[in-house]
């Protein structure tokens, strides 16, 4: 197996097939890793849904953030690129049109955020549960591929 750099185009085409990754938040120098489900809007933004639980809190606290989203084929065959960035909730109502645009690029693979919503509603009792929408602001993608020999 040999492992290569990738390149900004192949970086950006895979995030713009992928729509699963895993973001990294940290606080008080324990990380935290997580799925989720996003939209890459490149070359500055990925759109990301939430409900309010502890990855939220934490990248309140501490915004530096980072997506992890890769293509597995076999131990020897990958594709993995790391966003690096800043977490930015999308709040009402300074940021009413940018959280209008995730939802609408978010609901063009569907209205998958609504199940973990009702399911997080439905196990609290709680309908004031509001989903929380946010942006990571790209300051740098890398990716590496490996490809069996």
């Amino acid at each position: 197996m040999r492992v290569i750099a990738m390149s900004q185009q192949d970086c950006t085409e895979l995030l713009e097939r992928v729509s699963i990754g895993r973001l990294a938040c940290a606080l008080d120098n324990q990380p935290y890793v997580v799925p989720v489900g996003f939209v890459y809007e490149g070359p500055n933004h990925v759109y990301v849904f939430s409900t309010l639980g502890k990855k939220i809190e934490w990248m309140r606290q501490n915004p530096k953030v980072c997506l992890q989203a890769d293509e597995v084929s076999n131990r020897s065959n990958w594709n993995s690129v790391v966003v690096n960035g800043t977490y930015l909730e999308l709040a009402e109502p300074q940021y009413s049109s940018q959280k209008q645009h995730a939802i609408e690029r978010l609901g063009e693979f569907s209205q998958w955020w609504k199940t973990p919503l009702s399911e997080r509603r439905e196990a609290s009792d709680d309908l004031s549960i509001e989903p929380v929408f946010f942006r990571i602001d790209i300051s740098e993608v890398t990716g590496l591929r490996a490809q069996p020999e």
